[in-house]
């Protein structure tokens, strides 16, 4: 038997073809890939792209596809299967003997679910935001007021940095106008908000953080925006002097102590001031409120004291009420149903500079030298705005460059959804970013 074997096994080596040339690899990963293949036309292209710096460095919002509001981007198209549905019932009756319909798992069912209503919600809330509702549009087609029933007053609000300021004036104006965010320092220049209920308008001015020395004078060799932010402080009908309540709880700070005092010090005939105490809600022992109200309530020189919270807004209500009874009777200085040009080009700036705050950190966004160098307004109705963030070293650059332009796109994606919900209308946004 053994011979037998061993003259099988020669005769088999005997009768073998010689080595053929083995196929090529390229030809057999087509052949027998799973995925598709790309053309490397294509790809020699999308690479020689992507290493471009000066593209990196641009922000288009036309390169984007972002969501539509027409009716036919509401129609999904349902996932197919992978497989081929004849090869898969060949398979099911060889192996289980019976002709079994493949149904998909319920976790992919769960998943197509989710992202159906995900798709939907996303839908209804970019349509609400660029529709202005029915109630709206009746009230102000009804709202005429006579020039000599109109009255107004303008509201200035001062503090330290980081007091919530900007996040107060939105609040009140009800919308964004000024940047909000957990740095300081985040307001460079005066802010304008507008606040127009009944006959009567309020235009607030959010202001830079005002700095004191620790004997309490203000600074005189600081930047051109404090001076200017001292300067005005005697020009509006009422001040508001606000500060963190939380933060002087927790950790007092005296030269927010020493401004609170020296605006509160002196009676100001032509003005009314009154201190606010923001960041209630932070607070989570209400006790302790009386306490920092105590400890302010023999100053001359404030009307009034309110606990607020100008994120949340607690308090707001009673504090715009009294607001409104301060307004004297004068015609209004802006137009309660549109912004004006100035008061959008700031908005847009604003804007970008808080998505530039969330997303560059350390000293960087503060020596960015931010323009608005173009506006228009389309024939479709849409607003096309570029603006050039100007950086002073090629570091800098790179880092708010980002990887491939990442960071750069996600500020510009993020600062383009804010500003449509606000404008109401669809707006191209161009971000370039440039070495001095």
């Amino acid at each position: 038997m053994k011979a037998l074997r061993a003259l099988r096994t020669l005769a088999v080596l005997s009768s073998s073809k010689p080595t053929q040339t083995p196929l090529n690899s390229t030809l057999v990963l087509r052949f027998y890939a799973a995925q598709p293949q790309e053309d490397n036309t294509a790809a020699a292209i999308t690479s020689a792209s992507e290493d471009d710096e000066s593209g990196d460095s641009i922000f288009d919002s036309s390169q984007y596809t972002l969501p539509s509001t027409s009716s036919d981007s509401g129609a999904e198209i349902a996932r197919q299967p992978t497989w081929d549905e004849k090869y898969r019932e060949k398979a099911n009756r060889t192996i289980f003997g019976e002709e079994t319909r493949v149904r998909p798992s319920r976790v992919l069912e769960k998943e197509e679910e989710r992202r159906r209503r995900a798709a939907a919600l996303a839908k209804a809330l970019l349509e609400a935001a660029l529709e202005r509702p029915d109630e709206e549009k009746e009230d102000e087609g009804d709202v005429v007021v006579k020039e000599e029933d109109q009255k107004s007053l303008s509201v200035g609000i001062i503090g330290a940095p980081n007091a919530g300021k900007s996040a107060l004036t939105n609040y009140m104006v009800g919308t964004k106008v000024a940047a909000v965010s957990r740095k300081t320092n985040t307001t460079t220049h005066e802010v304008l908000g507008v606040m127009t209920k009944g006959n009567t308008q309020i235009c607030f001015f959010d202001t830079p953080g005002l700095t004191l020395k620790r004997i309490g004078f203000p600074y005189k060799d600081m930047k051109v925006r404090l001076e200017s932010a001292w300067s005005s402080v005697d020009l509006y009908d009422v001040l508001i002097v606000i500060f963190d309540v939380h933060r002087h709880l927790n950790r007092s700070d005296t030269r927010v102590v020493q401004l609170i005092k020296r605006m509160g010090s002196l009676v100001n005939p032509k003005q009314k001031r009154v201190l606010c105490m923001n960041k209630v809600d932070l607070v989570e022992k209400k006790k302790h409120l009386l306490k920092v109200a105590e400890q302010f309530k023999d100053l001359p020189g404030y009307e009034r004291y309110f606990m607020i919270s100008g994120l949340k807004g607690s308090g707001v209500k009673d504090l715009v009420q009294y607001l409104m009874d301060q307004a004297v009777k004068r015609p209004w200085e802006e137009d309660p149903l549109t912004l004006s040009d100035e008061v959008m080009k700031t908005i847009s700036l604003e804007v970008v500079r808080e998505k530039l705050l969330d997303h560059v950190h350390q000293e960087i966004p503060y020596g960015i030298e931010h323009r608005l160098v173009d506006w228009k307004e389309l024939r479709d109705g849409s607003l096309r705005i570029e603006q050039h963030l100007i950086t002073h070293k090629m570091s800098q650059r790179k880092i708010l460059v980002g990887k491939k332009g990442s960071k750069i796109g996600r500020i510009g994606i993020e600062a383009n959804e804010e500003l449509r919900t606000i404008y109401k209308r669809n707006v191209h946004l161009i971000l370039q970013v440039r070495l001095k």
